[in-house]
């Protein structure tokens, strides 16, 4: 368990679960071997991060260039999602956990969208933590979406979820590929070399660790700063 106390641990943790087909294919496996380890890693993560008193968990688990990759590796990865959500409903309501998916689901087989609607229905009435999975998903599409809607000007209320506190990357890349642009303006940024089915949660209580380091200042002079560091007063 993280010695990180508990009013310091990111209350939105964002990750972006990088690195499945490369895992596999490091060990001379097929992609696919490491998208279904890889669901294994993401089991263990949701329940350890519920334990450590998460609030908000949020997982990119299929972005809207993703439809770019081999039709049999999209298609497994779409047979994943429906049966992980079947697999995993009991015991998201058991440990109350509630799950919602976010991203378009115009694009996605019937069958999934039905399991979908059936799973957030029955964990609705989660409060230990909110899961929050991206599939089929875009930053950029739902900054979008939100100016069509409010062509004002959106504000913080506009976002589908609440703002980041902690994002990670697995997987060596440090970049944020169009995952949650908007929700991350004040996010701490957090890159690991392990690809993400060897992420254990010791090692993500060390990336909160981290976190908890640091001082989130939001633009103000934070709390180190001195009167003898501030700008002199201007003469008049």
């Amino acid at each position: 368990m993280s010695k990180t106390p508990a009013t310091r641990v990111p209350q939105h943790l964002a990750i972006i679960m990088d690195g499945n087909g490369r895992w596999a294919s490091r060990r001379g496996r097929p992609r696919w071997m490491g998208h279904a380890r890889g669901a294994r890693t993401a089991r263990e993560i949701v329940a350890h991060c519920a334990r450590l008193g998460v609030k908000d968990l949020s997982l990119y688990a299929f972005s809207s260039d993703n439809w770019k990759r081999p039709r049999e590796e999209v298609g497994f990865l779409l047979e994943l999602f429906s049966s992980h959500l079947e697999s995993q409903l009991a015991d998201l309501i058991t440990h109350g956990i509630r799950l919602s998916i976010f991203g378009r689901r115009d694009r996605l087989p019937s069958a999934l969208v039905d399991a979908i609607v059936h799973a957030e229905a029955r964990t609705a009435a989660g409060t230990r933590m909110h899961l929050h999975v991206a599939i089929d998903y875009s930053g950029r599409a739902a900054i979008a979406q939100a100016f069509a809607e409010a062509p004002d000007l959106p504000d913080a209320s506009t976002a589908l979820l609440p703002p980041v506190d902690l994002l990670l990357r697995t997987g060596g890349e440090r970049r944020l590929s169009d995952f949650l642009l908007w929700e991350s303006a004040y996010a701490e940024l957090a890159f690991v070399e392990a690809f993400f089915p060897d992420l254990t949660p010791s090692m993500l209580n060390e990336v909160i660790a981290d976190y908890a380091s640091r001082e989130r200042r939001f633009g103000d002079v934070g709390a180190a700063a001195t009167p003898a560091s501030a700008a002199p007063a201007t003469r008049v």
